[in-house]
């Protein structure tokens, strides 16, 4: 009966109890969310020959967002850790945030996923028991196991929390520690076991390195927190939830630390590619400069990765990442630079040239992108609802009422 209630009270806030800034955004985002839907509709009828995907280049935009999305998910540790670990009271304020932030950042992980198969029905093949999925020799179906195992955890965990401060009760550590433990082995599980799966595969050189993993880990510990930063700020300077000061500094610092981390990695693989080139090199090659005239990707390579030199720096200069003016449109840049060197500077060039040494490359299409925007939109949707529900019961301004 409790949670009807808990339900009822969240939908009621949701819908109206809005300003208008609130409902002109989700309006937005809604009509985005409903752009991307006809465009997968249009790819459903006519199939995946509507994108720019071919038997070459398999894996496009959509694996791209999804490699990005899996590290920002896993972020959340970035919080978790300090928090319940280390007994860091500074982050305490700002979990629950976190794992919002890998919620959405999982079911759009899980959305993209189904883009990228082509057609829904497609799905069962994914299900154990029912498809041929493979476990445990394959490494997709690890990667099946730990992206929904992890969007379990973050799921029940911050309702069992957010419920029992709906009731007005003391959440029972006892309950749910052991979870948020096992949470914070699963965040770098899940990206770990991203790099393996493409790791995995020597007939890629361009992946096949023992530092894939590593880096992947680096990268998301720097642009998760960079996006989290922004989303603390924003409530805070809008007064909608008190976040410390000190807390926005200490992840500013991961956020540093692991930047420079990611582009030490970064410098590692380009002087071993070029420094004595060999034919398993060529990739690398067509990334950075080109192929016979063939150089779609350097336009985005290139200014990624000045982008993400150029934040790095900025970050490691104390008196400017302490500036809220200055920290801020520095995490969007780190964020963006990732976005495109974890996306189209990694998946794309992993499939050219060809094993037989075939160049042919790949551009998404206008439906690509529009339905990846729909995708993106429809997380931001999901992440502006968790947020607007958690912080007035974090505030103890939305309880549970008996004589309600």
């Amino acid at each position: 009966m409790i949670f009807f209630s808990f339900i009822k009270d969240a939908i009621k806030l949701i819908l109206f109890n809005g300003s208008k800034k609130y409902y002109l955004w989700m309006s937005c985002l809604l009509f985005l969310s409903l752009l991307g839907f006809a465009a997968y509709c249009i790819q459903v009828q006519k199939g995946l020959s509507v994108t720019g995907m071919h038997d070459h280049v398999s894996w496009g935009l959509y694996i791209s967002n999804f490699t990005f999305l899996v590290g920002l998910a896993a972020a959340a540790v970035m919080l978790v850790l300090p928090s319940y670990v280390m007994k860091d009271v500074d982050f305490s304020q700002a979990v629950l945030i976190g794992e919002g932030v890998a919620v959405a950042a999982l079911i759009m992980c899980l959305m993209f996923v189904v883009a990228d198969m082509g057609r829904p029905d497609r799905l069962w093949h994914m299900i154990p028991m029912i498809g041929f999925f493979n476990w445990p020799s394959s490494m997709l179906t690890w990667d099946v196991l730990v992206l929904n195992g992890y969007l379990a955890l973050n799921s029940l965990i911050p309702l069992y929390i957010l419920f029992s401060h709906y009731r007005k009760i003391k959440p029972n550590k006892s309950l749910y520690l052991p979870f948020m433990f096992l949470s914070i082995l699963w965040a770098f599980g899940i990206h770990l076991v991203t790099a393996f799966l493409y790791a995995g595969l020597p007939a890629r050189p361009f992946w096949h390195n023992a530092l894939l993993g590593p880096r992947f880990l680096a990268s998301a510990f720097a642009a998760g927190p960079a996006f989290i930063i922004v989303v603390l700020t924003y409530l805070k300077s809008h007064k909608l939830y008190e976040v410390k000061e000190e807390s926005i500094n200490k992840l500013a610092l991961i956020v540093t630390v692991a930047a420079q981390i990611n582009l030490l990695m970064i410098g590692s693989e380009i002087f071993t590619e070029f420094y004595h080139a060999t034919e398993h090199t060529l990739s690398a090659q067509y990334l950075f400069m080109g192929i016979h005239g063939k150089n779609a990707l350097v336009k985005w390579i290139w200014p990624a990765l000045a982008m993400n030199a150029c934040s790095t720096i900025l970050l490691s200069i104390h008196p400017i990442r302490r500036q809220r003016k200055f920290l801020i449109p520095i995490c969007v840049m780190l964020f963006i630079s990732i976005w495109i060197d974890k996306g189209m500077g990694l998946i794309i060039p992993g499939f050219i040239p060809s094993p037989l040494g075939e160049i042919v490359e790949y551009s998404p299409t206008l439906l690509e992108w529009t339905l990846t925007l729909g995708i993106w939109a429809t997380g931001f949707a999901i992440l502006t609802i968790l947020i607007r529900v958690a912080i007035p019961i974090l505030k103890g301004e939305l309880y549970y009422n008996s004589n309600h």
